[in-house]
């Protein structure tokens, strides 16, 4: 069978989860070495050394007035989109909208107990890269779920970067870019294009944020570039985790796994954790049975053998505590009373809740993001959101009354740490009264103000739009 099955607390359990936790696509060290020539190459020669990438790499001759994707062309291919496929990215934009709005912080200011104001300012972010894969399919839901919660955060400008192909621009992708209210589109992938979206080039100009997921050297260049700019997160191939009792559908649970397995990296993960030996059984025959007609069937097979198990546990509790171990991308409950099991949960990107709540539906049109945490990240990772494009600011606003309560602990405490130059700093503010209260009482209203509005709702500075 091509899912391997294992027993609960066999060292071969623990040689798989071992080798889960190792890290995919390749020698690291490998994948940053050429990532790194790729950035200094793309810093040395600008759009020339793209333009000579793009050909070494993905096989198209690019000229430099077509690096960028026209305005006419990305409007013409939302048009020439069937309708149909045209309103389901629509919905999926319109629900992605509803759900990310939620996600957005708020400015907020208080009056503490010795008299001080504290705040913060929450400013989206000027510009964002958003990277979306090409290789071996379009992935028009990609440009939904990086480019929707950029603009509801409220983001200006929003640059996207995907391969180009030799049988031309991918309709769907321009048709989603369009949709979500993309500003630029630049026809480059790899780690060229995110050396291109964090140094610039003559063509394009740098971004404050790169989000997207990629291939193992788009996320070396990414790791790379930060600092210059910031990411979201290491994304790497996909997972689901499925903890099922006797109760559930075998081949719905296959099908499952194989939905996850068949993106074409070879390095996806799919797990079966189950009480039940039988079910678990059950299920590794019907993956053999759906393989037999699937498209992409040799790539899903190679996945499922190398990263694929079926797991027999004593009960649901060591379920979940593999599961939390694990900390996969997805996590499927497809078992009695599932919403009670919510607590137990500590560590995964999203949770499936139910029989019916397949991870497809996260991946399109449920609304969260699919951009999730993935390679064991979700123990300290979240999903994309609005959050994301947002930059906070505190605000520290002193009354002469705060800097008397508290300036004689400063300096204490910058003493303790054999900082003189602080305590001199505060002890000059509360041992001569010379500033006064009113103009440091109109600050504080100031800040006040900025954060809410006078019915205690935060202000918005900008709508979000997505088209």
């Amino acid at each position: 069978m091509t899912l391997r099955l294992l027993e609960f607390g066999s060292p071969a359990l623990e040689r798989f989860l071992e080798f889960l936790a190792q890290p995919r696509g390749g020698s690291r060290n490998d994948v940053d070495e050429v990532a790194a020539q790729i950035i200094a190459q793309v810093r040395r020669g600008g759009d020339r050394a793209l333009i000579s990438l793009t050909r070494r790499f993905d096989g198209v001759k690019l000229e430099r007035d077509r690096i960028r994707v026209g305005p006419e062309e990305i409007q013409s291919a939302r048009d020439a989109l069937p309708s149909a496929e045209r309103r389901a990215l629509e919905l999926a934009a319109r629900r992605i909208v509803v759900f990310h709005q939620r996600t957005v912080e708020r400015p907020f200011s208080y009056r503490d107990a010795v008299g001080m104001r504290l705040g913060q300012l929450v400013r989206p972010l000027e510009r964002v890269g958003i990277y979306v894969p090409g290789g071996t399919g379009a992935y028009p839901s990609s440009v939904l779920m990086n480019a929707i919660p950029a603009r509801v955060a409220g983001v200006r400008e929003i640059v996207m970067v995907s391969p180009g192909s030799e049988n031309g621009d991918r309709p769907g992708v321009l048709a989603a870019a369009a949709i979500a209210g993309v500003n630029e589109i630049y026809r480059l992938g790899g780690a060229q294009a995110i050396a291109a979206l964090a140094y610039g080039t003559e063509t394009i100009r740098a971004v404050d944020k790169i989000v997207g997921p990629g291939n193992a050297y788009v996320q070396a260049a990414k790791r790379i570039v930060y600092g210059r700019v910031d990411i979201d997160k290491m994304a790497g191939p996909s997972e689901v985790l499925v903890i099922a009792d006797e109760r559930a559908n075998p081949e719905w649970l296959a099908a499952d796994l194989i939905a996850q397995a068949e993106h074409g990296s070879g390095d996806e993960s799919a797990i079966l954790l189950t009480p039940s030996a039988p079910l678990a059984n059950r299920v590794r025959a019907a993956v053999d049975i759906a393989l037999s007609d699937l498209p992409r069937a040799a790539a899903v097979r190679l996945a499922l053998q190398k990263r694929g198990a079926a797991i027999v546990v004593p009960g649901l509790n060591q379920a979940f505590e593999l599961a939390n171990r694990i900390a996969p991308e997805h996590l499927e409950l497809d078992i009695a009373s599932p919403a009670r099991w919510l607590p137990k949960i500590s560590a995964a990107g999203a949770v499936f809740v139910g029989p019916i709540s397949a991870a497809p539906l996260g991946d399109y049109l449920a609304g969260p993001n699919h951009v999730l945490p993935t390679g064991g990240s979700a123990r300290f990772a979240s999903p994309l959101g609005a959050y994301d494009f947002l930059k906070r600011t505190s605000i520290i606003i002193a009354s002469r009354a705060a800097v008397e309560k508290l300036g004689p602990d400063v300096a204490r405490l910058a003493r303790m740490e054999g900082f003189e130059g602080h305590a001199r700093a505060i002890e000059l503010r509360f041992k001569h009264k010379a500033s006064t209260n009113a103009k440091l009482r109109g600050s504080c209203d100031l800040v006040e103000n900025t954060a809410a509005n006078k019915d205690g709702r935060p202000q918005q500075t900008r709508r979000s739009h997505v088209r």
